[in-house]
């Protein structure tokens, strides 16, 4: 299974080839011919004609969004955004390398230039190329991009190093004008606008600062540079399942650690300890995040709520279609802070809560789902699937779920938004994970390392965080 098919819910076409058997390399001049076209057959995109070198990527009926749940366009909005559309235009990009932005995916073929009608804002491009036998893969290249309103973006893949490199201004404002007279229009595949509002419910947070801030050196997020997270973290049985995997995955191409980068998030302190607060206090400190939170949106938000819901969406996205490890972990962080509070979602947090249960609600809606056992011997693609052990009761998660769910139902006078919000988030867990929330509260918390801290002296004198 292709990794972000067992994640995302992925829109996946076929590019239209000159003839059913071409193996070229750049896409020739071809007018009046579609540069894409969506296949929906057994769940599988191929490389029409060429079903032999290009790996099936499996979408797990589970994780797509039926017609009823997608949110709708109405046709003025539509049109605006094709008016407004940027471009993305794509140069020399090697046939059936594996590219995506947002929530769908395309298999590249020999006439793929690059992809138009791209509403206005942040976006997530990410690729990986294959070998010539379609079951190798390099890793996972991932950039976050923000795209103003008729924008022309050009990249140009650089063969040695398998990845989009910059042109220089003169040569990108060449492209740029050759775009904007329509000389590429055949060559370039529509976003695919009646799935934009999937996208908007994941990044509706991210700001062409949330970008700038977070991105590292270059843009690139990819796992090729994180291997000294997978044995360095703390994991949960299931997390350990994934870092396993992650171990496993075979590359095309050796991978150059002298040039790790990683992203500028926020630092979340698991552990409050200070020598100079009173253990008691230290205590109470740790079982509810409250003013941990308030410091950190404070010292590191400046106070804007939405900044920090849009790391939060930032890092889940860069996990899920970037395969990156420091991701996860980042919004494993923020997810946990924010359910640990028991006093700020009822006074000093409201509005910020209410929006954070949305957000997560859609993220997990969107981006996990049970592995079905569908995933054939053969099946060599990118990626990783989430098993049942994601759904168990040793995961962070559902710890924290269960105590802050219990936690805004029981409480005396709730926000009304926040309330709705987390009963729709507690129906999505059990009726898609199958989670119930009548067991004890103190199930499994031996294993949780994200249960309640109680500070004792000897951990005070240990260190501060």
């Amino acid at each position: 299974r292709s990794p972000f098919a067992s994640l995302l819910a992925l829109d996946l076409f076929v590019i239209n080839t000159l003839s059913s058997h071409t193996h070229t390399q750049v896409p020739p001049r071809c007018d009046g011919t579609e540069a894409f076209r969506t296949s929906e057959a057994q769940g599988r995109a191929y490389l029409r004609g060429t079903e032999n070198v290009l790996p099936p990527l499996l979408v797990s009926p589970a994780m797509e969004t039926a017609d009823e749940e997608r949110p709708r366009m109405d046709q003025e909005t539509a049109l605006e955004l094709v008016k407004k559309g940027a471009t993305l235009l794509l140069l020399d990009v090697p046939q059936n390398t594996l590219l995506g932005i947002d929530t769908q995916m395309f298999s590249v073929g020999p006439m793929f230039k690059g992809i138009k009608m791209i509403p206005p804002g942040p976006h997530f491009i990410y690729y990986s190329p294959t070998n010539r036998y379609g079951n190798e893969f390099s890793p996972i290249i991932g950039f976050f991009i923000f795209m103003s309103p008729s924008e022309v973006v050009v990249l140009k893949w650089h063969p040695e190093e398998e990845h989009l490199i910059k042109l220089s201004e003169e040569e990108e404002g060449r492209y740029c004008k050759a775009v904007r007279h329509l000389e590429f229009d055949h060559h370039l595949g529509p976003y695919a606008l009646d799935h934009y509002g999937e996208w908007k419910q994941l990044s509706n947070c991210i700001t062409k600062n949330t970008i700038e801030k977070i991105e590292p050196i270059g843009g690139e997020i990819t796992l090729a540079y994180e291997a000294n997270l997978i044995d360095t973290v703390m994991k949960t049985p299931a997390e350990e399942k994934l870092a396993e995997q992650f171990r496993n995955i075979n590359y095309s191409r050796p991978l150059d650690e002298s040039c790790r980068k990683g992203c500028y998030y926020t630092s979340i302190p698991r552990v409050l300890k200070d020598k100079g607060i009173p253990r008691g206090e230290l205590t109470t400190m740790n079982l509810d995040k409250t003013q941990l939170l308030e410091t950190i949106l404070m010292k590191d938000f400046g106070g804007a709520e939405d900044l920090l819901l849009g790391e939060l969406q930032f890092a889940f996205i860069a996990f899920l279609m970037g395969q990156s490890l420091q991701a996860f972990y980042q919004w494993k962080s923020l997810v946990s802070l924010l359910l640990n509070c028991t006093e700020a979602p009822f006074q000093t947090r409201t509005q910020l809560f209410s929006k954070f249960i949305r957000v997560i609600y859609y993220q997990l809606r969107q981006g996990f789902h049970k592995d079905n056992g569908s995933r054939s011997s053969g099946d060599q693609s990118l990626s990783l699937s989430l098993d049942d052990s994601w759904f168990s009761k040793d995961t962070f998660l559902h710890h924290l779920c269960k105590d802050f769910i219990s936690l805004v139902e029981q409480a005396p006078v709730v926000d009304g938004d926040l309330l709705s919000w987390t009963r729709k988030l507690k129906c999505l867990l059990e009726t898609t994970f199958g989670w119930d929330f009548e067991d004890s509260m103190q199930d499994n918390y031996e294993n949780d390392e994200f249960s309640p801290i109680i500070v004792f002296p000897n951990d005070v004198n240990s260190g501060e965080a």
